[in-house]
């Protein structure tokens, strides 16, 4: 008899966290949620609580797990709700927990991401800014406590996919000569550069491939979002900068690359939808049914390549500056990001100005190394504050 494995799927309602549930929701002999999290969406948080009872639910809005709490009551279901970024973490290190889904957009899933790899979870991780922002502290976190990571990105999943079996971090050994990172180039990949001054929120966030949340869009839009892919791939698999490539490919077909030295080049090819990369490490070292179609390459006919414009797409060339500045550069570079993204879906800023604010963070905050996770809380602050300021002095 297979024993069920209990998953919290930190970021519930978001695109991600959808697609988790749907991939449980295939497999009630293998899998069963837990508890699920969310900041502030009580309808679909009770919806999900309905389908699926999860023994906790956790909404990082105080206000919003109250309302919560009295639709749970009132619809007679028998998950607790708990609130805070301290039951974030409740839920992700429970001894109960197997593993856990890290998919909470932006700085707020370090802390319960943190938490499972603290207590040696499987760590199916989506949240991007854990490895951008604390690297080095989490890999070694992970390693100290005997966790399980497995990449949920579809780049990097499809990187991780087309390693050797035996790869343990030694790019040289395995024979590998570079990583080819595959990106679709956003919306604006055939857009005239001196268009871009113009551009709209609803123009940024309509992804030509991939149905993604905002603040995701715009970062595909920028770029940035595969500039943090960089970040993160060196991270995972121990690569340095320069045997990162970014290749644009606008059909999102082939989720990205690694080249061998003898010539090969093994890719992982697939439909773009989030439920293969998420059904692959659910599953692992299994195969599991996603429910997404069959790739048909008839369909497809051709794949396109091209390099990416720096020109065009400022934010992928300061991320790889920001790795190679290391220590807490690349947390800087986010949190800046993040600020930027935010103002410019607010309509505070034009979208050629996310750019100059993350560089005017970068110059602003003094460079030095990070030791601990509060080390990078700090710096999150910080460079923050003076993305906002620098903001007010805009306006």
């Amino acid at each position: 008899m297979k024993t069920i494995r209990q998953i919290t799927v930190l970021g519930s309602t978001g695109s991600i966290g959808e697609s988790t549930l749907d991939v449980i929701a295939r497999h009630p002999d293998r899998f069963q949620a837990f508890a699920l999290t969310a900041n502030h969406s009580v309808e679909k948080m009770l919806a999900q609580c309905q389908r699926f009872q999860p023994r906790f639910a956790v909404m990082l809005d105080t206000a919003s797990a109250g309302q919560l709490a009295d639709a749970i009551k009132a619809a007679g279901i028998r998950t607790e709700v708990l609130a805070g970024i301290e039951s974030l973490e409740k839920v992700a290190s429970l001894p109960e927990v197997d593993a856990v889904m890290a998919a909470i957009v932006g700085a707020a899933g370090i802390r319960p991401t943190f938490a499972a790899a603290r207590t040696g979870k499987l760590v199916l991780l989506a949240n991007k800014e854990t490895l951008v922002m604390a690297g080095r502290i989490f890999m070694d976190l992970v390693k100290q406590h005997n966790a399980t990571l497995l990449p949920i990105d579809s780049e990097h999943n499809a990187i991780y996919q087309s390693l050797p079996h035996h790869f343990n971090g030694n790019l040289v050994a395995a024979g590998i000569s570079r990583i080819l990172l595959t990106a679709s180039g956003g919306p604006f990949r055939r857009a005239p550069l001196e268009s871009l001054a113009s551009v709209t929120p609803e123009q940024a966030c309509a992804h030509p491939n991939w149905d993604m949340g905002q603040k995701i869009s715009v970062d595909s839009a920028t770029m940035m979002n595969k500039g943090l892919e960089v970040i993160e791939a060196h991270w995972l698999f121990e690569a340095p900068p320069e045997k990162i490539q970014v290749v644009i490919h606008p059909q999102s077909v082939i989720h990205s690359m690694v080249a061998y030295v003898d010539g090969s080049v093994i890719a992982q090819l697939g439909n773009p939808d989030m439920r293969t990369p998420i059904a692959h490490a659910m599953g692992f070292p299994e195969r599991i049914e996603s429910g997404v179609s069959a790739l048909d390459m008839f369909k497809v006919a051709h794949l396109d390549f091209e390099e990416p414009d720096f020109k065009k797409f400022p934010c992928l060339k300061l991320a790889y500056q920001a790795l190679a500045a290391g220590g807490n550069m690349p947390a800087v570079l986010n949190a800046a990001n993040e600020i930027a993204v935010e103002s410019f879906l607010k309509r505070h800023m034009p979208f050629t100005a996310i750019p100059v604010m993350i560089a005017h963070a970068m110059e602003t905050v003094r460079q030095e190394e990070m030791a601990t996770l509060d080390d990078v809380l700090k710096t999150d602050t910080l460079a923050r504050d003076v993305a906002r300021n620098w903001l007010a002095n805009l306006q």
